[in-house]
């Protein structure tokens, strides 16, 4: 017997070599799906091929998939299709091994409406008239390189062009540090603004939201870490959702070293600080002791939508910038990087793989990585064993500013003016505002002071008024509460929606507010995203 995951899908023939074969759904697990167990009527020996042919049909409840009309997108003409596949949603779109661990490479036809066009994580292989429908269009797509499959069925496109500019120089860039590019070509694709994620990394093709389109630096960020993940992520994969840390710390390094030949050093140590105020905020959320927060995680009986959180990303550069400092610097820590990459590339890996590399590369250096808390920093829950010591010169202006706020008593409200943000770049404003977010909720009068000097409710940077609306919602100005609900709402990041869907339902006069709000917006939400909110709303079903 041979088994597929899938789940939701309505299977109706399946066949071996042109036989039709046995086949049975098994038992439902809650968020895992029902094995599909086919039986083929020959023994299979080793490097034999076979081809199985399934015939099947998806539900429209596929957590893969979003289903957009005309009116929710951007030019409101088309229907618009996209998947998002990351963690275990591939099995709701095709019946598959959906696990990290199993990468092929792929060919693909797809049909669509000839006003509309498909694009994958694929080189495109040309494109024809459908012989069998004379209103649809065949595109052809092949990935020769081991991957994971993504489908997508042009908004945002002038502003677009002009903010993603600086993509060929991010691409370069990373390939001096990490290594040649395999994947042939390098694509972005703005997706509507339901898209749940900030980037995905499909191999060929990264999706991006349009929130990242007013958001200056946060732009560059999304981007240079969507390219690491090239490199680590898509050509070196975690073999289980347990690892992901191997994805995403390594690619968060990557991303802020990209920062530091692009920009300065200095920049990669004021977004490390920056990182270290999500992960706290992420720790927090879960709990100190929540097993959830430790760096390689269990996920037995566990949904993988429910354990995301910015621990495998900033504990896991956190835990590479310690080592990176122990072992002599950038330039000698991003040589085991690449090293490591190379060695382990087009497959998938674990911790223990990693590690044992790691004492392989600086063999030299075993005395010092033997002093290393191993098991502090890897399977303890809560913050790491060692808060690394940025430089804090980028921040030290953010810091003055959010404690000057934080300290002025009534009459000091007056010393406040304009000229003290403008002195702030972009990332600083950012980092401003999160500070702010540390700090007990601000009296009412200081929020409206600040509105009154700063003008922060016209700021178009997403980064900054997600933050800004959450500072004004627990200070409980109720002017706020339709501002949050509305950014809650008009875009479906994750990052944003949730946690201003919590700040409003947190202020307890509102809470019916936002559990209304919600439902009247939850079919246009991702499935995903409209899940977890419903959760944080304590909604049931």
């Amino acid at each position: 017997m041979h088994t597929l995951d899938s789940k939701d899908l309505k299977i109706f023939k399946v066949s071996a070599n042109g036989q039709v074969v046995q086949f049975a759904l098994g038992t439902k697990h809650k968020f895992k799906g029902s094995p599909l167990e086919i039986t083929l009527p020959f023994e299979l020996s080793r490097g034999q091929h076979v081809i199985v042919e399934i015939e099947y049909e998806t539900s429209p409840s596929a957590t893969a998939l979003q289903w957009l009309t005309p009116k929710q997108t951007a030019g409101k003409k088309h229907p618009y299709l996209f998947s998002q596949c990351q963690a275990i949603h591939c099995r709701t779109m095709v019946p598959c091994q959906d696990t990290p661990s199993v990468k092929h490479t792929y060919y693909a036809q797809v049909s669509v409406p000839r006003e509309l066009v498909a694009l994958m994580s694929a080189l495109h292989d040309g494109q024809e008239p459908d012989p069998s429908d004379s209103n649809r269009v065949i595109y052809r797509f092949r990935q020769p390189v081991r991957s994971i499959i993504v489908l997508r069925i042009k908004e945002y496109v002038d502003e677009a062009a002009f903010e993603f500019s600086e993509t060929e120089t991010m691409l370069k860039t990373a390939e001096s540090l990490a290594g040649p590019y395999v994947w042939g070509q390098y694509d972005l694709l703005v997706l509507p603004p339901s898209f749940p994620c900030g980037g995905m990394e499909n191999p060929c093709l990264t999706f991006v939201t349009p929130t990242v389109l007013a958001g200056d630096r946060s732009l560059a960020g999304v981007i240079a870490h969507e390219i690491s993940h090239s490199w680590t992520g898509n050509l070196v994969t975690n073999r289980t959702w347990e690892h992901s840390w191997l994805n995403e710390g390594h690619t968060v390094y990557i991303e802020r070293m990209i920062a530091r030949c692009m920009e300065s050093e200095q920049l990669r140590q004021f977004e490390g600080i920056g990182g270290w105020k999500e992960l706290q905020e992420s720790v927090k959320e879960f709990g100190p002791n929540n097993v959830l927060t430790n760096l390689v995680t269990n996920l037995h009986e566990v949904d993988t939508d429910e354990a995301f959180s910015f621990v495998p990303y900033e504990k896991g550069f956190a835990l590479l910038y310690h080592l990176e400092e122990l072992m002599g610097g950038p330039e000698v820590f991003m040589g085991f990087v690449k090293s490591y990459i190379q060695l382990f590339a087009y497959g998938s890996v674990t911790t223990e793989e990693w590690k044992n590399y790691l004492f392989t590369y600086f063999k030299d250096k075993v005395d010092i990585l033997n002093k290393v808390d191993w098991n502090g920093w890897m399977h303890t829950p809560g913050m790491p064993p060692v808060k690394p010591q940025y430089d804090t010169t980028m921040a030290d202006a953010c810091t003055a500013l959010c404690q000057r706020w934080v300290k002025a008593k009534e009459e000091d409200l007056a010393s406040f003016t304009e000229a003290d943000v403008k002195k702030l770049n972009s990332p600083q404003l950012i980092e401003f505002v999160a500070l702010l977010l540390q700090e007990e909720p601000l009296p009412l009068s200081h929020v409206k002071k600040m509105q009154e000097v700063y003008q922060l409710n016209s700021v178009k940077n997403t980064e900054v008024r997600f933050r800004w609306l959450r500072i004004c919602v627990r200070a409980h100005w109720e002017e706020a509460v339709p501002l949050a609900l509305k950014m809650a709402t008009e875009q479906g990041r994750m990052k944003f929606t949730r946690p201003l869907f919590r700040e409003v339902y947190n202020f307890s006069k509102y809470s019916d507010e936002a559990v209304k709000t919600f439902k009247e917006h939850r079919a246009a939400l991702h499935p995903v995203t409209a899940m977890l909110v419903a959760k944080d709303l304590k909604i049931d079903g």
